[in-house]
């Protein structure tokens, strides 16, 4: 990023929420305050923005934000604009994670990228969360996507595991099992309102998110059924692959992927086998392992794919599903062993709390090209688009 680049302030994600200035290229970030759905966060927030605005003597040309309009931070963000007089930019979540891998490693040229976490709004206003994304500096577009699954209950559901591998199940055409495999362990009304809801597509909206794909692995395998804590069944999982992983080896990379379809990842496959794993109680690990490999293959593969045919030698793993060290580590070695450079955050979280320092990156190369192509930017809000299924 060059001397030339305007001055941002970016307010950051929902969950593990911080603020980033970006000045000349250079990250000034506030603390991280937590969960916007905490009140004392929100007032950490706009203290922390202030606090920002006061370190750019020169002041900054926008304030970017997140897509959805009910945020906090979002509104925060159009009102300090407004105050300011510069533009608001919303930026999609998967875009900021993929930028904010970019602009740690200063790339300025196209790049694949593997945006892998619970949840963003979309540009169609679906819940994201396992996205293919080819980025450029002031441009970038959705590849792909994971197979949706059904959220039952909405946000319930991303918090009782068993809820998505009940979706897995009707996903697999196979709603009928629903209620003779939950019902003992979560009850029987439980499990026949959600095969209901499913059936009926009631309070059930489609998320691509790859957080809800392991917890439906885990609630498959019985290794969570209620989270207390977010992330639970994913960590669950990772554990018990771990474990197995000890004491058998993990597999080489020798092992051919066939290319999946670009535009929609279909993981159902997956979970059809999970489900149906012999003796599943007691070999856990075992299928918890298989799970890890085949999925880091898959997205691997997929990526490649793309690379390839989009003619990019970089790969950016950014969302907070990249916290996983299994799927992390054969995801990369599986890109560098095609000849592709993978990049993924150090100086900051690949998770949420480093979000911001993408929003910065996309909204000054947003008012950067305005600039040149057009003078200076008289825009008040200005919100990403994109066409695409």
């Amino acid at each position: 990023m060059t001397s030339t680049m305007p001055t941002v302030l970016a307010c950051g994600a929902w969950l593990k929420n911080s603020a980033c200035l970006l000045d000349d290229g250079r990250p000034m970030w506030s603390p991280v305050h937590g969960d916007l759905g905490d009140p004392q966060a929100c007032v950490a927030l706009e203290a922390s923005l202030r606090a920002l605005l006061a370190d750019a003597p020169a002041g900054v040309s926008a304030i970017a934000h997140d897509l959805h309009p009910d945020f906090f931070s979002t509104q925060l963000a159009v009102s300090l604009a407004d105050g300011l007089g510069v533009p608001a930019i919303g930026v999609q979540h998967h875009h900021a994670h993929i930028a904010a891998v970019m602009a740690e490693h200063g790339v300025t040229e196209p790049v694949v990228g593997l945006a892998l976490d619970g949840v963003g709004l979309g540009t169609d206003g679906a819940a994201w969360g396992g996205e293919l994304l080819w980025v450029a500096p002031g441009d970038w577009r959705r590849l792909g996507h994971l197979s949706p699954l059904h959220l039952p209950g909405g946000d319930v559901a991303a918090r009782e595991p068993w809820r998505m591998a009940a979706a897995a199940l009707h996903a697999l055409g196979r709603a009928d099992d629903i209620v003779a495999r939950f019902g003992a362990v979560v009850g029987g009304v439980p499990a026949r309102t959600v095969a209901r809801m499913l059936a009926g597509g009631l309070n059930s909206p489609p998320t691509t998110s790859t957080g809800r794909w392991f917890d439906a692995a885990a609630g498959a395998l019985g290794l969570s059924v209620c989270q207390a804590h977010e992330a639970e069944a994913a960590i669950a999982l990772e554990a018990a692959a771990k474990q197995w992983f000890l004491a058998h080896g993990e597999p080489t990379l020798g092992t051919v992927v066939e290319s999946p379809a670009r535009d929609c990842l279909d993981l159902r496959p997956l979970l059809a086998r999970l489900l149906d794993w012999p003796d599943a109680a007691a070999r856990a690990g075992e299928a918890a392992a298989w799970f890890h490999v085949t999925l880091a293959d898959l997205l691997a593969q997929w990526a490649t794919d793309a690379a390839r045919d989009l003619q990019v030698d970089t790969v950016c793993l950014g969302g907070g599903c990249f916290m996983n060290a299994l799927l992390t580590r054969r995801v990369t070695l599986r890109l560098q062993s095609r000849g592709l450079r993978v990049l993924r955050p150090h100086a900051s979280s690949c998770g949420d709390a480093g979000l911001a320092l993408g929003q910065a990156w996309v909204a000054a190369h947003h008012i950067h090209l305005s600039r040149g192509a057009d003078g200076p930017s008289t825009a008040r809000h200005v919100t990403e688009s994109l066409s695409c299924a």
